[in-house]
């Protein structure tokens, strides 16, 4: 994509979520998708959310729900341009870009009739930075002049630059000016949450349907754990005159069979499809496709003593044909990546990234992937390569992509790794306590701009699950992030880039793109190419 572009599509939509490799697909007679006075929507989530606390919440099956049932200030429109949502209106920014004042709608309330505040946010914020709270996403909350100090246990809370003036204004001051921020304010991360219901619960807040409290246009009424939720209309949301569904039926499931025999029986209303489904489907008007701000990498944990060797990690990528993996195991509109940051991402100076950095990704040669295992063998000091573990999600497209870089090590470097397909909230929790040799990764866009792709690289980083580690990248990344002049920012992260092709702590595998199945009696779901998938709010079913 060439703009951080939201679509509303006017003929059918798509519910499921980025952030996991899988596909479903199905037949159906699209008039008869379901379409009934009772405004109900049927979908699927292809796992169980992680956590649906916007402090802790690290995926995007939980954006996803989150973007549902809460709202922060400003949601994104169909254009991708941040409207006015909790907030009256735009904020007035000052100090050079630094300081916001944000002014609240009147009469704002909880799901459970309360009054929301800007207190709310103010305690939501500081409640994500405190280092007790461990949010992954805590490094955007940051940004915030005095964040990272908190955050890192080297600061105060007082010290935080965020305050409800009164109970209508908030004012906050970032650390350098980010151009994107009001924008950045749509993400979960910068809900509000409400001080004496999240203490109430303690560490089971929002672990339940009855542990939830709502501020966007729906409630969460059921919550049937690895089975599926329920969304019914939220009748204290500011703006529910225009929310037009009543209920929303969420079922979990990731099998593609099921979920073909779901579409085909009217159970459902939207499929993601991939292989053969694409090509019994692209010629009928049922289908879609949308290219996101999205990649899988191969992560390399450099705790194992064969994945310290840079020729190494480097042979196993280049021994990878990703032009044929993107074409075999997906066959969606994904495509053979080129770097380490995806096609349509912006620089930031309002240019597109890839064509500031170029194709920087070294071209698919099993013959070098040789040399550089046996070189790097040597200089690591072993003889041979160890078997060691591949662990990625257990969804059906997981599992063949799992397959087949298997395959392609075995073939080009004669190699035996043990593959393993497990639950997807648990492979993030094998991520972020480094217990992997070899990781299936998927990682999406928070925010059109490549920082989103690059900082998760630093040392720093909660999100650094290889465990790479380089002071001069650090420096570059850091250089990036208080430099206010565009093109000067915009070539350290092609610098930074460039690096990670050099050291390959990571070996990309796809650009990805989503391929759908929808009912055209399903209307105006906005559909975005990053951070939360999808929004429901003006959705309905004719």
């Amino acid at each position: 994509m060439t703009s951080a572009k939201k679509f509303v599509v006017g003929i059918s939509t798509t519910v499921l979520l980025a952030g996991l490799l899988t596909g479903c697909g199905g037949n159906s007679t699209a008039s008869n998708g379901g379409g009934n006075s009772k405004q109900i929507l049927k979908m699927t989530l292809l796992a169980e959310p992680q956590a649906l606390d916007t402090s802790i919440a690290n995926a995007a099956v939980s954006f996803d729900i989150l973007n549902q049932i809460n709202e922060g200030l400003y949601r994104l429109g169909k254009n991708g341009e941040p409207i006015p949502a909790l907030a009256a209106s735009m904020p007035v920014i000052t100090d050079g870009g630094k300081t916001y004042t944000i002014k609240l709608r009147d009469n704002l309330k909880w799901s459970d009739d309360s009054p929301l505040t800007a207190k709310d946010f103010e305690y939501a914020w500081k409640r994500t930075l405190d280092p007790k709270t461990k949010a992954d996403y805590a490094f955007m909350v940051a940004w915030l002049k005095g964040g990272d100090a908190y955050m890192n246990g080297k600061g105060s809370v007082d010290q935080v630059q965020v305050k409800a003036i009164d109970d209508k204004t908030l004012t906050f001051t970032l650390e350098n000016p980010i151009p994107f921020m009001t924008s950045q304010l749509s993400f979960p991360v910068f809900f509000p949450e409400k001080q004496a219901f999240v203490e109430k619960y303690g560490d089971k807040y929002a672990a339940d349907a009855d542990k939830t409290l709502s501020d966007g246009p729906f409630t969460l009424s059921k919550w049937d754990h690895e089975q599926s939720l329920t969304l019914v209309k939220n009748d204290k949301y500011w703006d529910k005159a225009n929310v037009k569904l009543n209920e929303v039926d969420v079922q979990i499931a990731a099998d593609n069979n099921t979920l073909a025999n779901l579409y085909q029986s009217n159970a459902i209303d939207v499929a993601r499809i991939t292989r053969d489904q694409v090509d019994q489907w692209k010629a009928k008007p049922d289908y879609l496709v949308e290219p996101q701000l999205y990649i899988t990498y191969v992560e390399m944990n450099e705790s194992v003593p064969a994945l310290k060797n840079d020729k190494i990690r480097q042979a196993l990528a280049l021994s990878i044909d990703r032009s044929n993996l993107v074409d075999i195991v997906f066959h969606d509109g994904s495509q053979s990546p080129t770097g380490f940051v995806p096609s349509g991402t912006k620089d930031g100076n309002n240019k597109e990234f890839r064509a500031d950095a170029g194709d920087v990704l070294p071209k698919y040669d099993p013959v070098q992937a040789k040399t550089l295992l046996a070189e790097g063998l040597k200089e690591a000091g072993l003889t041979s390569f160890p078997t060691l573990k591949f662990t990625g999600d257990d969804t059906e497209d997981a599992k063949k992509a799992l397959e087949f870089i298997q395959g392609q090590w075995k073939q080009n470097l004669g190699i035996d790794v043990t593959v393993e397909s497990i639950p997807h909230k648990l492979r993030i929790e094998h991520g972020q306590k480094h217990e992997f040799d070899l990781l299936l990764f998927n990682w999406g866009a928070d925010y059109n701009d490549p920082m989103t792709f690059l900082d998760c690289h630093e040392s720093t980083s909660s999100f650094n699950e290889s465990q790479f580690k380089d002071p001069e990248y650090d420096q570059l990344i850091e250089k990036a992030k208080a430099e206010p002049d565009g093109a000067k920012r915009a070539q350290y992260l092609v610098d930074a880039e460039k690096m990670l092709v050099k050291e390959m702590p990571v070996a990309p595998v796809n650009f990805r793109a989503y391929s759908y199945l929808v009912k055209p009696n399903v209307k105006n779901i906005l559909f975005f190419p990053y951070g939360s998938e999808w929004d429901l709010k003006n959705a309905s079913v004719e």
